[in-house]
């Protein structure tokens, strides 16, 4: 049978557990100390329980009250945050994402705030990891990773290509003429040993032997190649704001498809509204920047044109004069 207690009691005597004083208890809940004192003795007489020892210096906690504190802390808590949604008009969800450090630093946290602003009742938190996770291990309700999209167990969708090339800081890249001088350098790796091999035979030169350092983060192989560790070979599309300051160079135009960046969740998972909005955001806000970008690219051709029809139009005005 439950028992119906008085709230009022209840957050006395949580109040007075926590500050050990009915007067300071009193004065955080804004009424007597006396009333204090009367509601945790109404409380204890329902209980049929001493909840503290009253001794000439203050209060004690008894075994009861000890017992009963935490779980009540909690239950406020509890109430507490649902009346902080409710207030909100909105019943906020908590999303958490698994991101490769790579794809976190070179392109979500640019973003974030715009998801934020779209949609204020999701609390995202953000795990980064070396693309070595575990959705359900980790607790994860999304994880975004690199790879080739097949994951076991899980739904995956392509988002983003991001082949991959060397990059170095400038005075390496001044020792740099071909492909093949690169045996001369550090080679910096992942642990996917495959991958300067597969760019060395793309850009038509024998692999050297490879002896440089091994990551676990294309963010930390990249600033290693800033600081003239080696040479590194990271996915580009995810550095365009080093490449942009001259922090890195690309010595060579040459690259590699190694993998993409996928959106993954455990295929037992129900989506939940907060799930699907992350995944339309990040969807839609990819399909618009590709947009932008193909804009951009046609740009210059579209001005050729019009330029191209504005060279007779000028020669006939021209002629024109001359006739006159």
């Amino acid at each position: 049978m439950r028992r119906h207690l008085p709230l009022n009691a209840l957050r006395a005597f949580e109040a007075s557990a926590r500050l050990l004083s009915f007067t300071r208890a009193g004065l955080e809940l804004r009424v007597t100390q006396t009333a204090i004192s009367h509601q945790v003795k109404q409380l204890e007489e329902l209980l049929g329980a001493s909840l503290f020892r009253r001794l000439p210096r203050g209060l004690v906690l008894t075994d009861e009250g000890l017992a009963l504190l935490p779980v009540l802390t909690d239950a406020l808590d509890r109430i507490g945050a649902a009346i902080d949604r409710i207030e909100a008009k909105g019943t906020r969800e908590v999303v958490t994402v698994g991101c490769v450090t790579t794809f976190a630093t070179g392109w979500l946290l640019q973003r974030v705030d715009r998801f934020k602003r779209a949609h204020p009742y999701i609390d995202l938190r953000l795990l980064t990891n070396n693309n070595r996770v575990d959705i359900a291990g980790d607790g994860l309700d999304l994880a975004l990773r690199f790879g080739d999209g097949s994951w076991h167990g899980t739904e995956a969708i392509h988002l983003l290509s991001a082949p991959l090339s060397p990059v170095c800081c400038a005075d390496v890249a001044g020792r740099l003429r071909k492909p093949s001088d690169l045996a001369q350098e550090f080679l910096l790796r992942s642990y996917r040993a495959e991958e300067w091999p597969l760019w060395f035979a793309v850009a038509g030169a024998p692999c050297p032997k490879i002896q440089g350092p091994i990551f676990d983060s294309s963010v930390a192989m990249a600033e290693a190649a800033a600081r003239g560790v080696g040479v590194g070979l990271v996915p580009t599309a995810m550095f365009k704001n080093e490449l942009a300051s001259g922090r890195l160079l690309r010595p060579f135009a040459a690259e590699v498809p190694a993998g993409s960046y996928w959106l993954t969740w455990l295929k037992s998972r129900e989506v939940t509204p907060g799930m699907r909005a992350f995944r339309d955001w990040l969807l839609d806000t990819l399909r618009a920047e590709a947009d932008e970008s193909e804009e951009v690219r046609d740009a210059p051709a579209s001005r050729s044109k019009a330029n191209t029809k504005a060279k007779p139009r000028a020669k006939a005005n021209a002629a024109k004069k001359r006739t006159r």
